[in-house]
């Protein structure tokens, strides 16, 4: 058995894409796709289905999967026990970290920015998108998300709470009615998310202050929400780190519209020994704690 061939298989069934596979992998698409081939031509049957989404494991596949992980953490132990590694400089290999959009942006990026400058081999894939990503379907290495994982071989710690408050551009809220109390919230207009396409339940905050009678806008992306609420389309719901530091907004109902969150980390539990998944881990907790005044300001 070509262990290059197993290589591929599960870089495939971690990413779910040629592609990806084989950025992953440094290699053409093409390249993933003929070892794959040569793979399930030794195996005697397909272990991938190919649909909409990309490539998905068939129940041979499936079957295949944990022992061509086991032989990963072996190769990696040896790799660990080599006299050469244990003097090399730092981490190396390709990360995924899944996060949500405003969190990954803002606050993530500049900081793995920096962990990569400190280790030149360490490549981070940063996947901040509007939508949950999956440890079981391997879309990411590392999840920061809204709701703790529940099921699963896997490790998970709080990484830190946020606050968000409801905010209002300062020249729409000179030229609207005067919000001092819940029922005023009626006469304003809203900006917040797509209802149906709401990846979790903890973004859902305007009916707990006045369930309007229309939207101005809703997009899937707190962004677009941010950048209509700046262009004075109405109120919103917004994480404070993303919008205390315009001063163009204003809190609407500071004592009663404040609304606390939690960024949930987690990984498989294979990757503990890994040194790349370690050092990204342990500079996110780090991330964690050294914004925790930004994340959760008075």
């Amino acid at each position: 058995m070509d262990w290059d061939n197993l290589r591929y298989f599960l870089e495939l069934a971690r990413t779910g894409t040629l592609a990806a596979a084989a950025r992953r992998t440094g290699v053409e698409h093409t390249t993933v796709a003929r070892r794959i081939q040569a793979l399930e031509k030794q195996m005697g049957a397909p272990l991938f289905a190919r649909d909409a989404a990309g490539h998905r494991l068939t129940e041979a596949g499936r079957q295949l999967l944990p022992a061509v992980e086991a032989m990963e953490a072996a190769v990696l132990g040896v790799e660990r026990a080599s006299p050469a590694n244990a003097a090399a400089s730092g981490p190396a290999g390709l990360v995924r970290v899944g996060v949500t959009e405003g969190f990954g942006t803002l606050i993530l990026a500049p900081h793995l920015a920096q962990l990569t400058r400190r280790h030149p081999h360490l490549s981070i894939d940063l996947l901040a998108v509007p939508r949950m990503l999956h440890l079981s379907r391997r879309e990411a290495d590392i999840v920061i998300s809204l709701e703790r994982p529940k099921r699963g071989s896997v490790l998970v710690t709080k990484l830190a709470d946020y606050t968000l408050h409801l905010y209002g551009q300062r020249e729409y809220l000179a030229r609207r009615p005067l919000v001092a109390r819940r029922e005023d919230l009626r006469h304003h207009d809203f900006v917040s998310y797509v209802d149906d396409l709401l990846f979790t339940k903890e973004l859902q905050f305007i009916d707990q202050l006045w369930p309007p009678e229309r939207f101005a806008l809703r997009s899937t992306s707190v962004t677009a929400q941010y950048e209509a609420v700046r262009a004075g389309a109405g109120l919103a719901v917004l994480p404070a780190f993303l919008a205390d530091r315009d001063p163009t907004l204003a809190r609407v109902l500071p004592g009663e519209a404040r609304f606390v969150r939690t960024f949930w980390m987690s990984m498989p539990a294979e990757y503990k020994h890994l040194a790349r998944t370690q050092a990204v881990w342990a500079s996110l907790k780090d991330i964690g704690q050294r914004e925790a005044a930004r994340l959760m300001p008075q």
